[in-house]
């Protein structure tokens, strides 16, 4: 009685802290206070293990946290991210190998993608805390461990069926265990496939493949190699404004596929959004077990291919995007042109197909386009004629080249004491073009920059390239831009661990140097001497470090504590004004600072588990660099901010527990306040000139919210098990406080000079977007069966059964804003799928 009333009372201090953690705090506006936002999350929890003598690695091991496992299935339609952080903040591994992109920071899933059975049981931590392989983080570490030893020994083949992104999956694994010459042997293949997916227009063709060997030398020596790879093809969806929405009476319309005739008159269906991928992931490594309980793993990788995405381009015609919005009744309807928004409200309700691409119209432009060029590629005399295409397929290129080593020396001082140092070099090559996919009838295009041909200026300065001016392209040949990103970074770092008997805590510091810079392969007519060649190198040297403990209250009860402070480059993908075209750096780059810190209070008993926690960070002097086409200047703008700061504060709260031998109930909760908490200062400028639209612009975004995710969900959930090997359960979910990232631009005082205070345009211009609550409702089944030696698992998960299809998820406020039209570009908007299904079987021999 005496230890259930101790257990309450810490229990209500911590809430009580999360409640005063978590006070309101004001919104930066120009004049006005705004309401601040408020975020809930999951946990998923910890094994059965004895907790007595678990180190604080196993304690916090985030694969068995029931709030990180629901985070992970269950939130996933509302794009919730836990603590609010980008994936940019989680370092991803293969065998212990970084892999998160140089130039982004994103993690880089895709190269594996449908190998499940390989990297299904990856080592994470989704928090701070004691990493073995790096210093990570703040959104903590996730290790693919890829050797043959690490996957079951035997076959297995497994079939997917669902409704979603594609609609069959099939995989094949097996791994040999250790053989009798020490070598160890493992594979997987794995396809998907969709001719159309969830969404109309989409589709889904993709591979999987991974070989593996690993050989124990001797007993101090031992080796292991990976190769694995994830080549893909598919059809994108697009996001639409509400209006297209209520048009069409269909939440999930796609504007980028349309149909098109074939030569034998059947019509199929085309999208111009799609994109392919290959970039396979080579590993080496080799561990050395040295004396006194050291040991010396070094590992050698590189990753290599190519990243292509298609999107129509046009010039000197009109835009082929249906859902255009000078092609929407309410264009017409703002200026005063009634009799055509009824015929454009009639085509939008009534006819389908007049709703989509129009290629059959595209082609016809094309192909009665005849046009004479003078001059072609600058050779005086040199006249082609053909049909000029106005519109054409482009693809747009990311091809990269990775390599790096990294070596990590592991010691064992005393059975409590550990000691941790580890040095990694990173390699990264961008490359950066477009080429033609299909002219769409035409001969020919020209390579001519569109925007600075409509302004009227100077021949040359159209000019994509001046060592091939008017270039006529044809299909699969190289045009507008082409240039490389290339970035270095080296890193060190040290870990020491120790273990009492009622504490266990770490240290661990990092340095790190990195270098990025541009090369230019075009001398652009706009910037001729800004454009071809290396670019000003960036340099960055930075630090980190971090320390916690787990204080063991009791066999069964934890408290943890953690923090970090670091400092951290700018990203290269942000640093350059607009690399498309030349090599400007953006104004004030400078090293972003983080400041982070956790506690929690954790209970791990055999039918009762449970995690709470509170967190805070702080982001400095981040940087945010956008492009997008203004109505304005009838061009392509680069909009950078500097001195962006961002809080991420809030609890996390995950719950599970046995209620009789046979049902368990878990409880997850977050609730959270992610925010801008500075005023940034904004540089535009525009893609045809060197001159800057708006230098040191203040943006007013402190306090408004960080958009694209719930602030705050909530799931509940049962499951059971039952005789016979098989168990069922359901899960209900809720997400508030939604709200899409702001437009800077909205967000100044240029933007409500032409108001006053008490007019109501005040407010709808500087309102953050705020979308409706929403809730899902998922359900999953399974049943498992051992015949002979063989194993058989048949599972159904089942998502929003209530097939609830009016939640928006998320989506973004348009950056094209107009303070005489602010409805003119309302925000486009993202809606939960409906019911939605994945049926498996897998057999184990």
């Amino acid at each position: 009685m005496i230890q259930f009333s101790l257990l309450k009372l810490r229990f209500l201090l911590f809430f009580f802290l999360a409640n005063s953690f978590l006070n309101a705090q004001e919104k930066d506006s120009i004049i006005r206070k705004v309401e601040s936002p408020v975020f809930v999350s999951t946990l998923k929890d910890l094994n059965n293990s004895s907790p007595a003598v678990q180190a604080i690695a196993g304690l916090l091991q985030s694969s068995r946290d029931v709030f990180t496992n629901t985070a992970a299935f269950n939130f996933g339609v509302a794009r919730f991210k836990i603590r609010g952080y980008n994936s940019n903040q989680t370092t991803i591994m293969i065998n212990g190998i970084p892999m998160n992109d140089l130039e982004s920071g994103n993690g880089t899933w895709y190269k594996w993608g449908g190998l499940n059975d390989v990297t299904r049981y990856a080592e994470s931590k989704r928090w701070l805390g004691s990493n073995p392989y790096h210093f990570g983080g703040i959104g903590g570490y996730s290790n693919i461990d890829a050797t043959p030893t690490n996957i079951r020994k035997g076959h297995q083949i497994s079939y997917g069926i669902t409704n979603r992104s594609y609609r069959h999956r099939l995989m094949y694994t097996f791994s040999s265990g250790v053989l009798a010459n020490k070598w160890a042997f493992a594979g997987s293949v794995s396809a998907r496939y969709a001719q159309e997916g969830y969404v109309k227009g989409t589709f889904y063709q993709a591979a999987g493949y991974y070989f593996a060997g690993e050989k124990q030398i001797n007993e101090k020596h031992g080796i292991h190699f990976s190769v694995m790879g994830a080549p893909s093809y598919r059809g994108g969806q697009g996001l639409a404004v509400q209006e297209i929405y209520d048009l069409t009476d269909d939440p999930y319309y796609n504007a980028n596929w349309g149909y098109q005739s074939l030569p034998n008159g059947e019509k199929v269906k085309r999208n111009a959004r799609t994109s392919s991928s290959h970039m396979p992931i080579i590993t080496l490594s080799h561990e050395w077990k040295l004396k006194n309980e050291a040991k010396l793993n070094t590992s050698v990788y590189t990753t290599f291919g190519k990243y292509r995405r298609s999107s129509l381009n046009w010039n000197d015609a009109n835009d082929p995007r249906p859902d255009y919005y000078r092609y929407l009744p309410s264009y017409f309807e703002n200026v005063n042109d009634p009799i055509s928004a009824g015929v454009y409200r009639e085509l939008w309700e009534n006819n389908p197909a007049g709703r989509q691409i129009q290629w059959d119209n595209l082609y016809a432009a094309n192909v009665k386009n005849l046009y004479s060029q003078e001059n072609v590629d600058g050779i005086a005399g040199n006249t082609v004629i053909g049909n000029r295409s106005k519109y054409i397929v482009e693809n747009r290129w990311n091809n990269s080249i990775n390599y790096g080593v990294n070596t990590k020396y592991d010691k064992k001082i005393t059975d409590k004491t550990k000691f941790t140092v580890g040095a990694f070099y990173q390699y990264q090559r961008n490359h950066y073009y477009k080429t033609i996919e299909d002219l769409l009838g035409g001969d020919f295009w020209l390579d001519v920059d569109r925007f600075a041909a409509q302004v009227g200026v100077d021949p040359a300065i159209q000019q994509n390239n001046l060592a091939t001016p008017n270039h006529l392209v044809k299909v699969g040949e190289k045009f507008d831009y082409d240039y490389y990103v290339y970035n270095h970074k080296t890193t060190a770092f040290g870990q020491f661990d120790f273990m009492l008997n009622k504490m266990d805590a770490y240290a661990a510091l990092e340095l790190s140097h990195t270098n990025f810079y541009r090369e230019g392969l075009n001398q652009n007519g706009k910037f001729p001497e800004d454009s071809k060649g290396d670019s000003e190198k960036s340099n960055f040297v930075n630090y980190a470090i971090k320390s916690g403990l787990t204080y063991k209250l009791s066999g069964r009860q934890f408290v943890t504590v953690n923090a970090v402070v670091k400092s951290q480059a700018p990203y290269s993908r942000d640093a350059f004004v607009s690399p498309r075209t030349r090599d400007y750096l953006v104004d004030g780059l400078e090293n972003e600072f983080i400041y982070s810190g956790d506690i929690s209070y954790l209970l791990r008993y055999p039918k009762l588990k449970m995690r709470f926690t509170l967190y805070h960070t702080q982001r400095k002097n981040a940087v945010w660099s956008r492009s997008f086409y203004n109505d304005a200047y009838n061009n392509f703008v680069n909009y950078s901010m500097t001195g962006v700061d961002y809080l991420h504060q809030g609890i996390e709260f995950g719950l599970e527990g046995n209620i009789t031998t046979k049902l368990q109930g878990n409880l997850v909760v977050a609730h959270a306040q992610h925010l801008y908490t500075s005023r940034p200062t904004a540089n535009v400028y525009v893609d045809n000139s060197a001159a800057s639209l708006d230098q040191d612009k203040t943006i007013y975004l402190k306090n408004y919210k960080v958009g694209g995710m719930p602030q705050s969900a909530f799931s509940v959930g049962l499951k059971y098990n039952g005789k016979k090997y098989w168990f069922a359960g359901v899960n209900y979910n809720y997400y508030a406080n939604i709200y899409l990232d702001p437009n800077p631009d909205r967000r100044t005082a240029e933007a409500v000079e032409n108001f006053v205070t008490s007019d109501p345009q005040w407010d709808e211009v500087l309102d953050q977007t705020k979308l409706k609550d929403g809730y899902s409702v998922s359900a999953f089944i399974g049943k498992s069966f051992k015949i002979k030696d063989k194993f058989l698992a048949i599972s159904a998960n089942l998502n929003n059964i209530t097939n609830n299809q009016s939640f928006q998820t998320g989506g973004y406020e348009q950056l094209r804003f107009e303070s005489q039209s602010i409805n003119k570009f309302p925000p486009r908007l993202a809606y939960m799928y409906g019911f939605n299904y994945f049926i498996t079987a897998k057999l184990r021999f």
